[in-house]
């Protein structure tokens, strides 16, 4: 049996329809396995999805964000200049505080084999499940 010995961390991408009340729905995950080079995410961008889930929000613009947000993490270049950074300055630009439609929970960590399974695992535990499906 293999010991987990890529640490990574990971934060829960929210939709806040009203900042002001703390309310969210989770549309997201991000994994960043730094010594790996690892940074993906899984994100509703689906606007009919997002409908279901989301209430009082423009869902073709909270779709748009969350397509920018995953072209930043994925380092598209056609995204400006943070999605040209290195992977750990755009985990750290998509987790920071801020009061906006999308926001961050908090970053936690762990050690895992696979950053891609955990990516899946956490997605499946944190955004599937907790929408009732």
């Amino acid at each position: 049996m293999s010991t987990p010995s890529i640490a990574y961390s990971f934060a829960v991408l929210r939709a806040v329809p009203h900042p002001y009340d703390g309310a969210f729905v989770p549309v997201g995950v991000v994994v960043h396995a730094r010594q790996e080079g690892f940074l993906e995410s899984r994100i509703i961008t689906d606007p009919e999805v997002l409908r279901a889930r989301v209430d009082g929000v423009d869902v073709e613009l909270l779709a748009r964000y969350l397509r920018s947000c995953e072209r930043i993490l994925a380092g598209d270049e056609n995204y400006g200049p943070v999605a040209l950074q290195p992977t750990s300055e755009r985990f750290h630009w998509i987790t920071a505080p801020r009061s906006d439609v999308v926001q961050s929970s908090p970053v936690h960590a762990g050690l895992c084999l696979d950053p891609a399974a955990v990516l899946d695992e956490l997605f499946e535990c944190y955004v599937e499940r907790r929408s009732g499906r």
